[in-house]
């Protein structure tokens, strides 16, 4: 029975159009933070519903970046977890969320993106070429470090601060995003 539920499934398979396939598959939604992801939905229209992640959407309301990351992109955004914003030290989130602080709000927020579609497979890419790190230009205009340990990809800061990528590939319609278990600062 289980042999012809594969042979089934691959017949069906054979049917679709050439790289049909690929697309039904990476279709899936992801879910993070208990909501599942739609590869059909934008970074925020997805980011809204992820119970992990109301800091970091706040942060993104607070600096005013809400309609660039609706836009067309494409993005990677390594994106910090609640838990990740409270390994700052106490009053750092109340301080960045004040008006005043918007500029540098806005500076550690766009150091988190990278302009294009990166990803987890284009990014060790990047690593192997670059023979054991690649660096990426954020929207900010500092550099990310990113680097493999084992299966997993590793994201270093201009401060010699780590993050590691908890859920790769999180695709969006505008991008995709890496969710990370820091903040990373530059």
């Amino acid at each position: 029975m289980k042999l012809f539920k594969i042979l089934t499934t691959l017949v069906a398979a054979s049917t679709l159009p050439i790289g049909a396939t690929a697309l039904y598959a990476a279709a899936a939604p992801v879910t993070v933070g208990g909501a599942p992801m739609y590869p059909t939905k934008n970074i925020i229209q997805n980011a809204v519903n992820s119970k992990d992640h109301t800091t970091l959407v706040a942060a993104v309301k607070a600096a005013g970046l809400v309609d660039t990351l609706q836009g067309p992109g494409p993005f990677t955004v390594f994106a910090p977890t609640d838990a990740a914003f409270a390994k700052l030290p106490a009053d750092t989130v109340p301080t960045l969320l004040k008006p005043e602080n918007k500029n540098q709000l806005t500076a550690v927020l766009t150091y988190h993106v990278v302009p294009g579609k990166l990803s987890a497979m284009a990014l060790r890419r990047k690593v192997m070429q670059g023979h054991g790190k690649a660096m990426l230009k954020t929207v900010q205009g500092e550099d990310l470090t990113v680097t493999a340990m084992g299966r997993k990809l590793m994201i270093t800061d201009s401060k010699g601060g780590m993050a590691t990528v908890t859920i790769p590939d999180v695709n969006q319609s505008n991008g995709v995003i890496h969710v990370i278990d820091a903040v990373l600062l530059p």
